[in-house]
């Protein structure tokens, strides 16, 4: 029997739409012009690169919310990509999108 993963469904699908959020909204941030003041430019790479580190993690982790919401609609969602156990569902209400379970994640 298949487990019914909606309610999780709906929260990967809301994480998604805030991570993608904060991802336009740093990519908006980065395109301004850089000041024409020397001192305030180097302030402004600084500030880049840390936004650019921050819009790379986001990134990451929405590629691995779609994923999790991939296996919910393919019916592999829940099923340990190592050893093929069932995820205990408390294990994906913590780690929503865990891709295997307890003892090969260790």
């Amino acid at each position: 029997m298949m487990q019914d993963y909606s309610d999780l469904a709906a929260k990967l699908r809301a994480r998604l739409a805030e991570l993608t959020a904060r991802a336009d909204e740093i990519e908006e941030d980065l395109r301004h012009p850089l000041d024409p003041d020397f001192s305030e430019q180097a302030i402004d790479l600084a500030d880049d690169e840390a936004l650019e580190g921050i819009d790379e993690v986001l990134r990451a982790e929405a590629a691995q919310v779609r994923a999790a919401l991939q296996r919910i609609a393919n019916g592999t969602y829940g099923i340990c990509a190592n050893c093929g156990a069932e995820i205990p569902r408390a294990r994906l209400e913590a780690q929503p999108v865990a891709t295997r379970c307890v003892n090969c994640a260790a």
